[in-house]
């Protein structure tokens, strides 16, 4: 990924990019550049080698805030796939390999059904720099009652620089107390509910931080997430080069995505068949729990 961003940002202030293709957010021309950049400029070699390479990185992105030398994401079955691999492939740009760490050994399926082998089983891991937790449906609930995962967390969270949630994972990340009186964000559905059952603040908002802590709304929130966790540790051009990386730049061909943006009657629909398979699973839970203490 270093190699690609050093590229991209050679090219960024080398070349003229005026001929973005949509014409949208055009990155600077030469003489556009700021004071800084345009020194900047003048002081890069012709070409990258990898005698250079380094110097080039330093030179363009510099240091980051915190050395990352380990990413995990829990990963179980029913978990939501972009949950998951949006925020792997964000933060897999950083040089830092993320590692899938399972609930039990053998392969794990996704909410779409498709079977992926992890990298690790959570019980081996004493130590992470960041830990990101995505959500699902019915494998995120059942997975926020496993009271040894959840003792698992609690410990790793003593380790991390940035402990992290996307969509419905922030109820599993509740349900080990981390979250209470702490502001955050979660899949909008019943969100205020499951966020006050575990003692956490609506953030309102499509990520929400809060010191270490950050969580996001549902899914797709989880790449605006991970993108601004690189800004914050690793600085703003190093996630616009991730940015570009991916061409990260949302147009929604309609207004949706969010409850605000949504009608009445397709929130009514999303919410009932929602509240069709989370009751019954949560009541069932909760008298196996009642009946197990």
């Amino acid at each position: 990924m270093k190699n690609i961003i050093s590229l991209l940002f050679v090219s960024v202030f080398i070349f003229s990019c005026s001929d973005k293709k949509d014409g949208k957010n055009p990155l600077p021309k030469i003489e556009e550049l700021s004071s800084q950049d345009s020194l900047l400029k003048n002081q890069l070699p012709d070409t990258i080698t990898g005698e250079n390479h380094s110097m080039i990185m330093d030179m363009i992105l510099g240091k980051p805030k915190y050395q990352i030398k380990s990413i995990g994401i829990l990963v179980y079955d029913g978990v939501n796939d972009l949950d998951f691999m949006g925020p792997r492939y964000v933060f897999g740009q950083s040089g830092v390999r993320p590692k899938l760490i399972a609930l039990k050994p053998g392969t794990f399926k996704t909410v779409m059904g498709v079977e992926i082998v992890p990298d690790v089983v959570y019980d081996s891991i004493d130590h992470l720099d960041i830990l990101v937790i995505p959500g699902g449906f019915k494998g995120t609930i059942e997975t926020s009652y496993d009271e040894k995962l959840l003792a698992w967390i609690r410990m790793i969270d003593k380790t991390t620089i940035y402990t992290s949630s996307v969509c419905t994972g922030g109820w599993i990340l509740g349900a080990t107390g981390l979250l209470k009186g702490k502001k955050a964000s979660t899949n909008w559905y019943r969100e205020e509910e499951f966020l006050k059952k575990y003692g956490a603040l609506p953030g309102d908002e499509r990520y929400t931080k809060d010191g270490k802590y950050w969580t996001s709304a549902g899914v797709t929130a989880g790449m605006d997430m991970a993108i601004a966790i690189i800004n914050e540790n690793w600085g703003e051009k190093y996630a616009q080069g991730v940015m570009l990386d991916m061409e990260y730049d949302p147009a929604p061909p309609i207004q949706g995505g969010t409850p605000d943006n949504t009608g009445w009657l397709v929130k009514w629909m999303m919410k009932s068949m929602y509240d069709a398979g989370v009751n019954p699973l949560i009541d069932s839970l909760e008298q196996f729990k009642k009946i197990n203490k």
